[in-house]
């Protein structure tokens, strides 16, 4: 009782350690915050529980990009050195391929992002730094470069009737795309920097193939691809070895892709000067997918992050709704006239600690997680160290925020158990429907837009790119939100409920 009279004379820092000392001599709070970084632990470690090691190669792993994720890096390459700056110029007069309807079947076929056109690449190493101007199967004429940067050009299929010309041109470390109808009028498409790009960069003609989405007989899935691109006269500039191209499938294979490997090495032929390449594979960041297999993503170790927010929901509601049962509000409120600063100082105390726990189970939990993944064979998609940063302080702001909503619900409702179900079913429940694969896609996408449920956008990790065909679901682990949109519609309903619990403390609990 002296504390709270102390609080109320001392101003909002004596309240704010008056809430303190509250919480802290509550054994059974402080113990559930610190069995919440446990849960998460345990739930995540039982939840990415490995396989047979067996069946999965040892220590795998995926080569890096620029950014720091990544990357496919596979393609059919025929090139030779350019010495400094110069250019290279060529008609593409037919992208075509076949894709596997079956495991022993196939049809003519071109993947949507089957691409043939020209490339200049830092080096060989698969993740070095590369532009390109291509043609592709079904999105019309591309820039792209570092795997992750893509600029739309004109659109439609390319032939022998509508060929189109590109031209990549090296000054420094900058090349400049340009594509043309004739040949003889060029539209600059898009500039890319490398820096520290090699002095003797390789350029030349590509082509590359990802899988495609076909319907098969036992339903639709993705189907390997393979692409062949035909190219007119190859016109240079700058320093060039003329007549010394050499041919090579860059990786190796195909990557996780998923073409079949049987073509996956390429091939080439010249006829006067028209060269036409075969080959499989892809040139983009890896974004998952099934043939990555389980636990391939940091947020994956985090799975357990939704049973620890539970137990924070419950202590942030009961910090609230136990001085309610014991009748001791009265004593806090006539402590402190200002109501509105009592509900702030129980959202600092209860947001901090909850920030503390899922900060320090996220710090844990992702190198423990990826230390195992790589032991039992499995592949962890590599993300740029932001990226990390910025889902383990996201899994700390999740549960903060979350926990100030308990306790917003907690002083709306004045009980227990109706603020903790209110909660839970608000944010927890929709989070497990979604992703789940219990609903469809379309009402997955809407739980996780309008809902709290929202919040948990900010641990994904990877993100949907155009130009890279995947499962984009909830239930593949990719949300209709991007990470800080997601978690925005969290704060907004936390900061809808906590003014609403001010108003009704200043004017209910007199």
């Amino acid at each position: 009782m002296s504390s709270l009279m102390k609080a109320g004379r001392g101003g909002f820092r004596q309240l704010l350690h008056s809430e303190w000392t509250k919480f802290t001599t509550v054994r059974g709070w402080v113990r559930a915050m610190i069995g919440a970084v446990l849960v998460i632990l345990l739930v995540g470690l039982v939840g990415t529980a490995a396989s047979n090691q067996s069946e999965h190669d040892a220590n795998p792993s995926l080569p890096v990009g620029p950014g720091g994720g990544a990357v496919n890096d596979n393609f059919y390459f025929v090139h030779q050195p350019l010495r400094g700056d110069g250019s290279i110029s060529v008609s593409v007069t037919s992208l075509t391929g076949v894709i596997a309807t079956e495991p022993k079947s196939t049809k003519p076929g071109v993947s949507p992002w089957a691409k043939a056109g020209i490339i200049v690449k830092d080096n060989l190493e698969q993740g070095s730094a590369y532009a390109a101007m291509m043609v592709t199967g079904a999105h019309g004429v591309r820039m792209q470069h570092n795997y992750t940067e893509d600029t739309a050009g004109g659109t439609g299929n390319v032939s022998k009737q509508f060929p189109r010309w590109l031209r990549l041109n090296r000054s420094g470390d900058t090349i400049t795309g340009y594509e043309s109808a004739d040949g003889t009028k060029w539209t600059e498409l898009g500039t890319a920097r490398l820096p520290g790009l090699s002095s003797t960069a390789e350029v030349g003609l590509f082509v590359t193939s990802p899988s495609a989405m076909e319907e098969t007989s036992t339903g639709a899935g993705f189907g390997p691809a393979v692409a062949t691109g035909s190219f007119g006269e190859v016109a240079l500039g700058g320093q060039w070895n003329e007549g010394s191209w050499k041919d090579e499938q860059v990786g190796g294979d195909a990557g996780t892709s998923g073409s079949y490997t049987q073509t996956t090495k390429g091939e080439y032929t010249k006829s006067g000067t028209s060269y036409t390449l075969t080959g499989a594979g892809d040139i983009a960041p890896v974004v998952g997918g099934p043939a990555m297999g389980p636990g391939n993503t940091i947020e994956n170790f985090l799975v357990g992050a939704f049973a620890g927010l539970i137990v924070v929901i419950v202590v942030g509601t009961g910090f609230i709704t136990v001085e309610y049962r014991r009748g001791l509000i009265a004593v806090t409120l006539a402590a402190s006239p200002r109501r509105g600063r009592v509900l702030v100082a129980k959202a600092i105390v209860v947001g901090s600690l909850s920030f503390v726990v899922g900060l320090a189970a996220a710090a844990v939990m992702i190198p423990l997680g990826e230390n195992r993944a790589h032991a039992n064979g499995f592949y962890v998609l590599t993300v740029p160290t932001q990226t990390e940063l910025r889902v383990m302080v996201g899994t700390g702001l999740l549960l903060a925020v979350a926990g100030v909503l308990a306790l917003a619900v907690g002083a709306i409702l004045r009980r227990s158990a109706a603020a903790i179900t209110v909660v839970v079913a608000g944010m927890v429940l929709p989070y497990i429907l979604a992703t789940a694969s219990v609903l469809p896609t379309g009402a997955s996408d809407w739980l996780l837009r309008v809902t709290p449920a929202a919040g948990f956008a900010i641990q994904q990790s990877v993100q949907h790119y155009e130009h890279v065909l995947t499962t984009y679901t909830p239930a593949s682990g990719y949300f209709p939100l991007t990470p800080w949109a997601g978690f925005a519609v969290l704060c907004a309903y936390t900061g809808l409920a906590f003014a609403a619990a001010v108003v009704l403390l200043r004017r209910r609990d007199a």
